[in-house]
């Protein structure tokens, strides 16, 4: 896939907490972090949280949220709500939710993110299809 890297968001996770049940197991990871790009540059507030809903053949399904806070290209204060869902195997799909009137075409964005292993957490890379904003 080709886009556009809208943001980078190191993920630095914190302790985790499990339950293991009869049909599939639960893992909660609240996370910190920092983000920046072309486009923003913050940090995550509040914790995060990733929740994986694993199957007892071993695939997961993740579903992230957390909030940004920091500024945007035009040097306005700003948020940024993400919601990524998806797995290793089928991607992850971002949704935004922001105050900035600027990055307010993420909210409406065909977007996809990555997320690779990085030391102390992931690295997760968020992009948008088609044209530059």
């Amino acid at each position: 896939m080709n886009g556009e890297l809208l943001l980078e968001i190191h993920v630095q996770l914190l302790e985790s907490l499990r339950v293991n049940g009869g049909a599939r197991d639960i893992l909660m990871i609240p996370f910190t972090g920092t983000a920046g790009g072309p486009w923003f540059t913050g940090r995550v507030i509040g914790p995060g949280v990733d929740t994986q809903k694993i199957s007892k053949d071993g695939k997961a399904a993740l579903s992230a949220r957390y909030m940004l806070e920091g500024t945007d290209k035009s040097g306005q204060a700003c948020r940024i709500f993400i919601e990524n869902q998806g797995s290793f195997d089928t991607g992850f799909k971002p949704q935004i939710v922001t105050d900035s009137a600027l990055l307010s075409v993420w909210e409406t964005a065909d977007l996809y993110a990555t997320v690779e292993g990085a030391p102390g957490g992931v690295l997760v890379r968020v992009f948008r299809e088609g044209a530059r904003a």
